[in-house]
This record gives C-alpha cells, sequence and structure tokens, in this order.
C-alpha cells in the first residue's frame, strides 16, 4: 500500500499508486506521490516516467472520509495542497509523464492525467468530475486539456463520466487497450520515448511546457479558492456527509446569496 517506484527497463520507471479499496488518497498519499514523481525525474537514468495506478481504478480522488473525520479547515486545506502537489509534479516532472489508466478516473484522477504527457488507457476506462456532488471545485483545469471547452463544461456541471473510447476520438488518449495489456502498451509508448537522447527530452519538456498557454498550477489554484469559499458558506459538508453516510448526493442548495 502507498506509492512505489520500480526500474522495469532502461530509462523508464514506473510510479505506483496502490491505496485500497479504489484509490481514493489521503492527503499523506498526495505529497508522497509528488514526491515519487519529482524523484522519478530528477534520476539521471530516467528518460521516461510511467504512472499507473493498479486496482479497480486508476483514481477515485481525495479521501473524503479523512476530510470529514477532522473538525477543523485542516484535512481540507493538506487535500488542497496535496492535490495541487502532485498534480504539478506531473507536469514539472523533468521527464515526460504516461499515465496508464484502468477502470475509473475521477476527481483528483482527472488532475493527474490531464497533466500527463500522453494517456493510455484500458477499455473500461471512464473519465469524470464528480466534483459538484461532492461539495467541491477543482480539475477543470485538466479536463479541459483533455476535451474541447463545450463538452468540458457540460461535463463539469453534470458530473457526466466519458469513456476511453470518447477521448481517443477527441485525441488526448495515445492508444486504448484491454485492461490486461495496458502496462505493456504503456511500456511500448515509454521504451519508443526512451530511447531519445535524454538531455534533449528533458529540454524538449521544458520547452513544451513552457509554450502551454495556460499556467496550470495557477489556474488549479484559482479554482481551489471556489472550493474553500463553498466550504467556509456550509455548502461543503452537507455533500461530503451525504457521501460518505449514504453514497448518495445531498440535496440541492438555491443558488442565491
Amino acid at each position: 500500500m502507498g506509492v512505489s517506484t520500480s526500474l522495469p527497463q532502461d530509462g523508464v520507471a514506473v510510479v505506483s499508486v496502490d491505496f485500497p479499496p479504489v484509490n481514493a488518497l489521503p492527503v499523506a498519499g498526495w505529497y508522497e506521490l509528488a514526491r515519487a514523481l519529482r524523484e522519478a525525474g530528477q534520476d539521471p537514468a530516467v528518460r521516461v516516467v510511467v504512472l499507473e495506478a493498479p486496482g479497480r481504478g486508476f483514481n477515485a480522488g481525495v479521501d473524503i472520509k479523512e476530510i470529514q473525520r477532522d473538525p477543523g479547515p485542516q484535512a481540507l486545506i493538506g487535500a488542497n495542497r496535496g492535490c495541487a502537489e502532485a498534480f504539478a509534479a506531473v507536469y514539472e516532472c523533468q521527464v515526460p509523464v504516461i499515465a496508464a489508466v484502468q477502470g475509473f478516473c475521477l476527481g483528483g484522477g482527472i488532475g493527474l492525467v490531464g497533466n500527463a504527457d500522453a494517456v493510455v488507457a484500458s477499455e473500461d476506462a471512464t473519465f469524470g468530475l464528480p466534483e459538484l456532488d461532492r461539495g467541491a471545485l477543482g480539475a477543470a483545469t485538466h479536463l479541459a486539456r483533455l476535451v474541447p471547452p463545450h463538452l468540458m463544461r457540460p461535463l463539469y456541471y453534470t458530473g457526466r463520466t466519458v469513456t476511453a473510447q470518447e477521448l481517443y476520438r477527441h485525441g488526448s488518449v495515445w492508444r486504448v487497450v484491454p485492461r490486461a495489456a495496458l502496462r505493456d502498451a504503456a511500456l511500448e509508448l515509454a521504451g519508443e520515448i526512451a530511447a531519445k537522447d535524454g538531455y534533449l527530452l528533458r529540454l524538449a519538456k521544458e520547452a513544451i511546457n513552457g509554450i502551454d498557454p495556460v499556467d496550470v498550477r495557477r489556474s488549479y489554484r484559482f479554482e481551489q479558492g471556489f472550493t474553500f469559499e463553498a466550504n467556509l458558506a456550509g455548502v461543503s459538508d452537507a455533500h461530503r456527509d451525504a457521501f460518505v453516510t449514504t453514497g448518495q448526493n445531498a440535496t440541492q442548495h438555491g443558488g442565491g446569496r
């Protein structure tokens, strides 16, 4: 359980995330993941990182139960900062990062995948942001990197998911394969990239990030401010409590002030 790193082939590091039962990460888990990604990228022998999360699904977001157990705001603040660090660690990793996604990829999973350099997905993979149903806002920044704006918005507002095949049609998933072939497919792409000159790959990663039209770290932190506002307004707790106790969504709140 936790985050581990392996070196299965020349120039390739695999960072594996394992937080049963659904890979909903606690605060410490997000920071642990960020450290592993940064350390892998700093290793001069590594030219590509594969991010995987074997289990029922790739990622179910933050551990809402951990947040609800805290009578104060510290767990929420920790989750906000931990997610921001993990997402940034993917984006700022000195070498390309390939996300290998199976099953569900929700909430924080979108933040990780949306910041990756490439995505390989299993046929059963689904992607979505149920943030509004959990009393939160965030990762629209990253969903917007996977789908066009006028698809991102209704997906965000409704909490609906899209399949790996749909993302493949939009060009944001490199390849869709059976679940049993996912790791091999990710390593195949990683091996092709790792065959390039490591120094040039690091320059290429920095150059490509430098021409991005959106500062993803700043954009995401801006979104997170509204999550904290919803929490201060007393709206978020009702949604999180409903999810923790029943798995269902809370009743709606009015939009007026």
